[in-house]
């Protein structure tokens, strides 16, 4: 039995099962198949060491009826946490010691030891795993482990000296066991559930729209003046000669919804437009006028007349995309008869994708940036570079893509980096590890992910490891933004983070001999380490060959630009998280202290230097530079020309809290990226199925629609862990002079766990209308009206975004239909066998059933007996994931009947007769899991 694409149905559920447990001394005659193993992964008590690591659990069930495991193998993964028997110390020593005692030992596998990939190994004490059979291993984790998607990933086995293949794995973890849910002692956040979601939506009211707050983000003013004006595909669209790109847009977009000939529709520029009634043009501002006679769009520039025609695309029913959608275009749409005028609150309103932790095809990244256009939303903010991945051909140098783009099992990186962040080349072959799943239904052991979530997908080599940017895709890329008047800061980030750039060049030279841009000092000998678990990500700022790399780098790039005729206005330098400590920072580099420039400086005079010149290179390509806040810091005396620094570490008790409004009130230009709030990335809440980080706070909808970007001290209410907090007198306020300095706000869409163009869109929307409404819409709510606008925020999305977003068509994009927006999950409670639902989103459907199989639409308070299921539906027929109310656990011994439903490690099942349990775990013969 195999759990490949070509399993069994029944194959595919028997892969669930957990066998029992191995006879003492039982060894291996052969080897099994790797795709007859199962590998599980648990947290399962984080109260063994508190906040420093977690017991978690490997079962390994060997399902060949066969061979036995014996001690010849080795087991591949890789873990954003490390095991605790790497590190050192008590805490290491201990760890290794436990795990010897169960006959194995684990360590990084590549042979720079450096990052997150790690190999577990039998000692000659480990006891065989027999036929049949299965073994639990405790192993402890660095720090704590509350969510699935924390879970060691792309797990492979070899055997002997042999290739490694793919072993199929998934993570469990309890909701309802605080052992396995509280991170540490000072946790105190609850876990996400139905009855926690339920105080929280009874709340939201209904709310009965105006146009105004039908539209995301809300426009300046919006007033129906009765009746409506249809339009069309074939509309007559008139424009001032400047404005073909805009017309054609126009034209594109409404041929996607309506084919016949309506209204005609005006385009015209006016400078002078005054939006506000200041007395001064506005930029980027418009005013729509829809009239019986037909739509006008008149825009201070380019870009406003194009915000413009998005707000009309915004005008159109969410029933004609469905036809559309359904291939039913219809031949005209009918808009509202209106009187529309908004300009922006910042000229920055930026997104940020990271392309290098794991890569995003082009047609991926054209379609946010449709998205973008449709929320008023203009810089793409583009991580290409990073120490997992580097993402653009650079003609000339065809190692950084040959080699740095690449990820394969190759433990001495001598053509491609080592797996991390559980991939490799996703599904695909030639990445040196063998039988992986060729589709993701058979990643996910059975179902076909829906990604509203953690899917077992995620860990079993989902994920685009590999991957570039040619000069014509990116020059493509180039043009599309710039069509959408968006523009693409690249960010290539140095002198940290750049693992993958320093090894692509070390090949270089191997390969030719030629250190021109060798970015390293071979003798150096410091020490240090990164976040990640890096050693040698970290380029030299003391050899010439780093400052040639970085000119040639910035060089073609400009070329590129010029060639796709996009503005380069700006280039992101990077200078994140220099792995610690700064002491050591090049102290051992003799190459640094031979170079007069470079002797006798400390690690941060080095850094200094070489942001120095990074930023007049960089200069020499564009207008302005950023980069991230790490750089430049408030306290320290440097400060680079043309520069804005990206302020993202305001995590509550961190010390960084005000450096944002410290570089603003000093007269540094700043652009919000604060974690807080608005890193999309990180997980929506505390329920374990949520994907996502959470090191600095989860952040949903609420959290980007709430931030205040000139008073983010009152977002400050509780710390990461639920526990009140009182902002601390000593931050420092922004003042009336450094509000000019705010250039705007970026949201962040980090790539670690964004496996999948579905998943991504998971984390990024609704989070992202929330980042518009507050980099576009002047009229932030104080404090005290937010709660007012949230309900009617939630209220727009539940009426009129989700089921637009669900047939929205990119423009430009043939095929590609609907957003793979976060469906909430519902509320729900049962009093007196009676059901009551809600949902965050009024105007979504709730759906329940008490056995998975049959659905009802919640209308009111429903009979259901002693629990029930909830979930929700979107307009396109997508459903959130299941939310149980009260299903009891599994309990070994009671008697189920058919029907029935149990949780069992937090996942659920349905008894496929009536049974009694028997075993501590659930039989898959007579309990089938509910999706």
């Amino acid at each position: 039995m195999r759990a490949t694409a070509g399993a069994s149905a029944a194959a595919l559920t028997a892969a669930l099962a957990v066998i029992a447990a191995p006879a003492p001394g039982a060894a291996a005659a052969c080897r099994p198949d790797a795709g007859d193993l199962l590998l599980t992964y648990q947290p399962i008590d984080h109260t063994v060491a508190d906040a420093q690591y977690v017991r978690a659990r490997l079962t390994l069930a060997n399902r060949d009826r066969r061979c036995g495991l014996g001690r010849d193998w080795a087991l591949y993964f890789t873990s954003v946490r490390r095991p605790a028997a790497v590190l050192s110390g008590t805490v290491g020593e201990a760890a290794r010691r436990r795990l010897a005692d169960q006959g194995l030992t684990v360590a990084r596998a590549d042979k720079a030891q450096s990052g997150d990939f790690y190999v577990l190994e039998p000692t000659a004490a480990f006891r065989p795993v027999g036929p049949g059979q299965r073994r639990a291993v405790d192993i402890d984790m660095e720090l704590w482990s509350v969510h699935k998607s924390d879970a060691p990933a792309g797990w492979a086995i070899a055997f002997g000296r042999g290739a490694p293949r793919w072993v199929p794995a998934k993570s469990l973890l309890d909701p309802n066991d605080p052992k396995q849910t509280k991170a540490f002692s000072g946790d105190n956040r609850p876990v996400q559930n139905a009855a926690t979601r339920f105080a929280e939506n009874s709340s939201i009211r209904p709310v009965r729209l105006t146009l105004r707050q039908r539209l995301v983000p809300q426009p300046l003013s919006a007033a129906e003046t009765g009746g409506t004006v249809r339009i069309g595909g074939a509309s007559p669209i008139r424009y001032d000669g400047e404005l073909r790109g805009e017309a054609d847009y126009l034209r594109s977009a409404l041929r996607d919804v309506a084919r016949g000939r309506g209204a005609p529709i005006t385009l015209r520029l006016d400078p002078r437009l005054d939006v506000d009634g200041n007395g001064r043009p506005d930029a980027e501002g418009y005013r729509l006028t829809a009239t019986g006679g037909g739509v006008r769009i008149v825009g201070a520039d380019r870009a406003g007349v194009l915000y413009g025609v998005q707000t009309l695309r915004q005008l159109v029913p969410a029933s004609a995309y469905r036809a559309a959608a359904g291939g039913d275009r219809a031949s005209t749409v009918a808009v509202p008869r209106a009187v529309i005028a908004d300009a922006p609150l910042f000229g920055y309103r930026g997104l940020m994708i990271d392309v290098s932790r794991h890569f995003e095809s082009k047609r991926t990244i054209m379609k946010f940036l449709d998205l973008m256009a449709f929320t008023k939303l203009n810089r793409l903010h583009l991580g290409l570079s990073n120490d997992e991945g580097w993402r653009l051909e650079i003609p000339g140098l065809p190692e950084l893509t040959g080699f740095g783009a690449r990820r394969a099992f190759d433990p001495a990186e001598r053509r491609a980096l080592h797996p991390a962040m559980g991939s490799v080349d996703d599904l695909g072959g030639g990445d040196g590890i063998g039988g992986k799943p060729r589709d993701e239904a058979a990643a996910n052991l059975g179902p076909r992910p829906s990604y509203q979530g953690y899917e077992h997908a995620l860990i079993n080599f989902v994920g685009k490891g590999g991957g570039h940017y040619s000069v014509r895709d990116f020059q493509e890329i180039l043009r599309y933004a710039t069509e959408r008047h968006i523009e693409v800061v690249p960010e290539f980030d140095m002198p940290a983070h750049a693992r993958a750039a320093v090894l692509a060049m070390e090949r270089r030279h191997e390969r030719t001999g030629d250190a021109t841009y060798r970015l390293v000092d071979p003798a150096d000998t410091s020490r240090h380490v990164s976040v990640q678990g890096y050693t040698d990500n970290l380029v030299n700022p003391c050899v010439p060959g780093t400052y040639r790399f970085l000119d040639k780098v910035v060089t073609e790039v400009a070329k590129m630009y010029r060639a796709a005729g996009a503005p380069l206005n700006r280039i992101n330098l990077g200078g994140d998280e220099p792995p610690g400590p700064p002491e050591g920072w090049w102290s051992g580099s003799p190459a640094c202290q031979a170079n007069p420039e470079t002797a006798g400086k400390s690690g941060e005079e080095l850094a200094d230097l070489f942001f120095i010149k990074w930023n007049r290179i960089a200069l020499k390509a564009a207008r302005t530079t950023a980069g991230w806040e790490d750089a430049t810091a408030p306290d320290r005396a440097l400060r680079l020309k043309n520069f804005a620094p990206l302020a993202w570490q305001n995590v509550w008790g961190w010390g960084r809290e005000d450096w944002a409004y410290r570089f603003a009130n000093e007269g540094t230009p700043v652009i919000l990226a604060h974690a807080t709030n608005l890193y999309m990335d990180l997980a929506y809440n505390k329920d374990p199925d949520e994907v996502g980080y959470y090191w600095a706070a989860y952040v949903d909808e609420k959290s980007t629609f709430t931030y205040q970007p000139f008073d983010m001290y009152a977002n400050a209410t509780e710390d990461r862990w639920g526990n009140p907090l009182t902002p601390d007198p000593r931050w420092e306020r922004l003042t009336e002079k450094g509000r000019a300095n705010i250039l705007g706000l970026e949201a962040q869409l980090w790539g670690e766990n964004g496996k999948t163009p579905r998943i991504r869109e998971y984390q990024a929307i609704p989070k992202m209308l929330g980042v518009a409404e507050r980099a576009w819409n002047r009229r932030t709510p104080s404090p005290e009206r937010m709660p007012e606008a949230w309900n009617v925020f939630s209220n727009t999305l539940g009426q009129v975004a989700f089921p637009l977003l669900s047939f929205y068509r990119p423009v430009g994009l043939p095929g590609e239909t609907g957003v793979n927006y976060r469906v909430p999950l519902p509320g729900g409670r049962i009093s007196g066998g009676t059901l009551t639902a809600n949902v965050r989103n009024p105007g979504m459907t709730v759906e329940y059933s008490t056995d998975g199989i049959r659905w009802r639409t919640y209308t009111g308070p429903a009979a259901v007996g002693s629990y029930a299921l909830t979930r929700t539906r979107a307009a396109d027929g997508r459903t959130s994931r299941i939310s149980p109310v009260d299903v009891p656990a599994w309990q070994s011994g009671a008697a189920y009947a058919r029907g029935a439903v149990v949780t069992h490690q937090g996942e659920l099942y349905r008894a496929a007769r009536p049974s009694t349990g028997r075993a501590p775990d659930l039989s898959p013969d007579a309990w089938i899991p509910v999706r």
